[in-house]
């Protein structure tokens, strides 16, 4: 190549090409990812096939292999996928924080996941009751170490008088099952109460309900109900 001379752009064809490309990726991932989450939930690891996925995404077989490379890999990275969401939740907390403020902010996030991801949720409960054999290692590594990360701030505050000094790790406990409770419970739910599906209503009544009976709990007001 000449001196001075720069290496060519590359065409715009190309580059429209590139992202149509990835933009069709993303869409089938995403098609893929929500079709097994499905069919897991319903059927479980060993009763679900990668055929019955295809075909509740409306993709060839060989399309969810190459994207997701295995029945295992796809079931593992939607285990992770939930993982993620839950802890997002409280990642970024600290000492300097107002344990009821997170505590509500908890709760009430963990309610609208479990809500918008109910199969998720399900598929999540369903891996723990068969003994988590795909998430041993995850258990008793990552999740450990985090969840006693949170504990401390937990005991940091209670030390502070911000909080009574309740087992953090029971609380954590406590919130992820009563949360996770409307979802992976959600037929037992609807058949005591009489109802086709909750409302937006019945949600916020849920969701008032466990925050304000957990805080009363921990020894701290609810944001929402404090005094102006």
């Amino acid at each position: 190549m000449p001196e001075g001379s720069s290496i060519p752009d590359k065409p715009r064809t190309q580059e429209r090409g590139e992202a149509a490309n990835g933009a069709t990726r993303l869409r089938n991932e995403r098609e893929i990812l929500a079709a097994a989450e499905k069919v897991f939930a319903t059927h479980g690891y060993r009763g679900a096939s990668v055929q019955a996925i295809a075909e509740a995404a409306g993709l060839p077989k060989s399309n969810v292999l190459y994207y997701m490379g295995s029945k295992r890999g796809l079931y593992v990275r939607l285990l992770e996928r939930m993982m993620a969401r839950w802890n997002a939740l409280l990642d970024d907390i600290s000492v300097d924080d107002d344990p009821a403020e997170v505590l509500e902010a908890f709760i009430r996030s963990k309610m609208a996941l479990s809500r918008r991801h109910p199969e998720g949720s399900r598929l999540f409960a369903a891996e723990i009751l068969g003994g988590a054999p795909f998430l041993q290692e995850y258990l008793r590594g990552e999740l450990r170490d985090w969840v006693q990360a949170r504990a401390r701030i937990f005991e940091q505050w209670a030390e502070r008088g911000l909080m009574d000094p309740v087992d953090p790790v029971w609380l954590i406990f406590l919130i992820w099952s009563a949360t996770q409770h409307y979802a992976d419970f959600e037929a037992q739910v609807l058949g005591i109460t009489g109802r086709d599906e909750l409302s937006d209503v019945d949600v916020e009544q849920i969701t008032s309900f466990l925050t304000r009976v957990i805080l009363k709990g921990c020894g701290v007001t609810p944001p929402s109900a404090a005094p102006g």
